[in-house]
């Protein structure tokens, strides 16, 4: 089973799947946080969406992944400038990575004896234009969340020992999961990621049966069960490439530009990142709806997922950050 679980074929979690479609149509949205139990399909989403993406055309051997010979770093050789056509990236961060893993490693004895720039790429490198996975997120040492904010904000890794200094392109779809009750993650990370989605096991029979059903069908007649979700795969293939193209031309009246700005001062989030995702967000909504415009109803289906994780904790308040957005949300937006 070489192929990854068919992204049509996961059984609910709604939520969870508009944001990777978001981030899919607009990665400049900053990536997806999935919290809940484990076992809810948050791993199998983000291979199934990018496997569901079409190809990307990279420089053959480029270790950066660079759509253009010009944009290859001069660290990583000559290259004969075909170019070949590769598969969305998916590279998992594993909590025990170092930071050589991270960012890759330097040789500074080659370097001094021979004059030439060694450099052994690390997982930030091979996720470049692709998705960079990160399961219990919040469990991440601080060392190295600090190498990701600085990622994060610059779309730039850049690797400085002994006077020498390597920098690559890193610019990814940055997805993490994690069950809240086993450590918060620290507050500069969490608003790194512009989607925030809660996911809980089905609660009900008939879910968990056809949960089942589906699995079982994927591991044990594949083919069948492959060419049966093709047809929605490449469907939403297709919404997804249109609402790409889409995107730029699409209107955003000054009215939706206040109701971004009037929930966010009623949810009390802090900053301008919650006005500025949350419009990104909404554009990304309307692009795959077909819309021509940005409305309050975009606006709408995207503001738990945009604001939910910026909102300041309030002990008076013992409902979740998810139905508070949505009751300010209905008061302030009717």
């Amino acid at each position: 089973m070489s192929q990854p679980f068919p992204f049509t074929a996961i059984v609910g979690q709604e939520a969870m799947k508009q944001a990777m479609v978001l981030t899919a149509i607009d990665p400049g949205i900053g990536g997806v946080l999935v919290f809940g139990d484990r076992g809810t399909g948050k791993s199998t989403a983000v291979r199934a969406l990018a496997a569901l993406l079409p190809e990307i055309s990279v420089v053959q051997g480029c270790p950066v992944n660079s759509a253009r010979l010009e944009d290859v770093p001069d660290w990583a050789g000559p290259m004969s400038g075909q170019m070949v056509k590769r598969a969305t990236p998916v590279v998992d961060l594993p909590l025990g990575a170092t930071e050589d893993r991270v960012t890759g490693a330097l040789d500074i004895e080659r370097a001094l004896t021979r004059g030439e720039k060694a450099f052994e790429p690390g997982r930030l490198a091979r996720a470049n234009r692709g998705y960079l996975y990160i399961d219990e997120v919040n469990l991440l040492e601080d060392h190295i969340v600090d190498l990701l904010l600085d990622v994060a904000q610059s779309g730039e890794n850049v690797v400085e020992r002994e006077g020498l200094s390597i920098r690559h392109a890193a610019r990814f779809v940055l997805v993490g999961s994690g069950n809240p009750e086993e450590g918060e993650l620290r507050p500069q990370l969490l608003d790194r990621f512009g989607l925030s989605v809660e996911v809980a096991s089905p609660r009900d029979v008939a879910t968990r049966v056809e949960v089942m059903r589906r699995r079982d069908a994927y591991e044990n007649d594949n083919a069948a069960f492959m060419k049966k979700w093709r047809a929605k795969d490449s469907a939403l293939r297709k919404a997804i490439l249109a609402a790409r193209e889409r995107l730029p031309t699409l209107k955003t009246p000054g009215a939706v530009l206040h109701d971004c700005a009037s929930l966010c001062i009623a949810l009390g989030s802090d900053g301008l990142r919650g006005e500025l995702t949350l419009l990104r967000a909404a554009r990304a909504e309307a692009a795959f709806a077909g819309a021509d415009t940005v409305g309050r109803a975009h606006l709408k289906a995207v503001a738990a997922s945009a604001l939910s994780h910026r909102l300041r904790r309030d002990p008076l308040d013992e409902a979740g950050s998810g139905a508070r957005v949505a009751r300010i949300l209905a008061e302030t937006l009717p």
